[in-house]
């Protein structure tokens, strides 16, 4: 009796092992299947990505700025506003030119005014008049004109640097926004290959707890993994749309079309060096080009208020075309035309002592704009310092994890091979697995960094082309 009672026993736990171990088969088996529909539901995403490249329009970085320069609303804004200035001076230069207007008169008197004629009264002039006439102004001389004179292409470069500082901004927020999405796409490869590796894990790490080599902790280990990288590749896709958006909206590409990103990699990474022993030049500053521009029209206003008083003089020609009867009717029958020119000249003597308090105020902002001068360099040597530094530091730390993902992909090699042969334990496989992806997204953030101070230290220096 005892004696089967054992086999009884024996044959309860052999049992218990099978059905658990099936049970474990069933779940390994689900887990494969949804692996195999994920991998395969991202090839058709990737193939049909490959099918709309055929179809849908490629930019490669530059391509993305050029399409920017002709499309982005702002500056398409900002170009406007320099044929305003354009037509603003036009305006403002047009007194230079003669001023012609036509006037017409028509009279009648139902009472003709007196005059005394040897202290007698006397009516005099005629009941009906009609006088149409033709004046004719010319502006001789002219503080005012003449301050439009000096001023008028200064306002003109004035817009031409503003627009010149929207497209720097442009250039440098396009450029951004391409890394960005540049650095989700590459994410997203390293997290595909990533889950590829944790999937084949998971069947190895299943067929040996199967096969009795390794603890079924292991296994359990392998799928929580899998099933966070599985997570962090769905967040990094989701994230492409946003990012296209923010590209299409700097670019000014519309909202419903799509396109996609052309980028050489090899390419890229040469393009990554700058020169950091080149000398800040400040007059490369667009800032400080603006501010150059505004204190010359400071000057030219302070120049305007001291020539305020001087005198104006403009000559006029006007020819009147008279016609008079005493019976309206016949009022057109003959004219009486006259003619005449002369000069009208103007002194400014008292005015209040507003000519003297406006010069005293543009001296004012004169030095106000002398101290923004100092100011701004201060400022432009700081953000040069900060985006070398930025700069420098961000290539050292890139070479560096560079180096890392060798390493990582050998450690990680040596490792699944190791356990594999039961040397070391699954957990020797997470530590590497995660070293590995870590230094692979780590070196992509880190050529990010890299490629995005460069374009900080390029602008703190006034050298970014469009």
């Amino acid at each position: 009796m005892e004696h089967k009672h054992v086999l009884s026993v024996i044959q309860h736990q052999w049992l218990n092992r099978f059905y658990q171990k099936a049970d474990y088969f069933k779940r390994v088996l689900l887990l494969l299947c949804c692996i195999v529909v994920y991998l395969n539901q991202i090839k058709a995403q990737k193939n049909g990505s490959l099918n709309n490249a055929d179809t849908l329009p490629s930019f490669t970085l530059k391509q993305c700025i050029d399409y920017s320069l002709q499309h982005q609303p702002s500056l398409q804004q900002a170009l406007i506003n320099i044929s305003i200035a354009k037509t603003t001076n036009s305006i403002s230069l047009s007194g230079r030119l003669p001023q012609v207007g036509i006037t017409a008169n028509l009279t009648h008197y139902f009472q003709l005014p007196t005059t005394l004629v040897n202290q007698s009264p006397v009516s005099s002039g005629i009941a009906n008049t009609a006088i149409p006439g033709i004046g004719v102004t010319q502006a001789i001389f002219s503080p005012s004109l003449q301050y439009a004179a000096k001023a008028s292409p200064l306002y003109v470069k004035q817009a031409e640097q503003i627009t010149d500082s929207a497209k720097i901004e442009l250039v440098s927020s396009v450029s951004k926004s391409f890394y960005s999405l540049l650095l989700t796409l590459e994410q997203i490869n390293v997290l595909k290959e990533d889950t590829i590796r944790l999937a084949q894990n998971v069947r190895d790490s299943y067929h040996q707890y199967v096969g009795g080599i390794v603890d079924e902790t292991d296994y359990e280990e392998a799928t929580i993994t899998l099933n966070n990288s599985m997570a962090q590749l769905k967040q990094a896709n989701e994230n492409v749309t946003p990012q296209y958006s923010i590209l299409k909206q700097l670019m000014g590409f519309p909202a419903e079309k799509q396109f996609n990103i052309n980028f050489d990699t090899a390419l890229m990474s040469k393009e990554i060096n700058i020169d950091t022993a080149a000398q800040l030049q400040y007059e490369n500053r667009i800032e400080l080009k603006q501010l150059s521009t505004t204190q010359s029209l400071q000057r030219h206003l302070s120049d305007y208020y001291r020539s305020a008083a001087l005198p104006t003089l403009s000559a006029f020609y006007n020819y009147n075309h008279e016609f008079e009867n005493k019976e309206f009717s016949k009022l057109f029958g003959y004219a009486y035309p006259n003619s005449f020119i002369g000069l009208t000249f103007s002194v400014p003597v008292f005015t209040g002592f507003s000519r003297v308090q406006n010069l005293h105020r543009s001296k004012l902002l004169e030095k106000e704009l002398e101290w923004s001068t100092v100011g701004l360099k201060s400022q432009i040597f700081t953000e040069y310092t900060t985006a070398l530094a930025n700069y420098k530091s961000n290539l050292y730390n890139m070479n560096m994890l560079k180096n890392n993902v060798n390493l990582a992909k050998r450690v990680y090699f040596v490792v699944t091979l190791q356990y594999k042969q039961g040397i070391v334990a699954y957990l020797n496989v997470i530590t590497a697995e995660s070293n590995l992806i870590t230094a692979e997204i780590g070196y992509l953030n880190a050529l990010f960094q890299v490629l995005s101070s460069k374009i900080d230290l390029e602008k703190a220096m006034g050298t970014i082309s469009y």
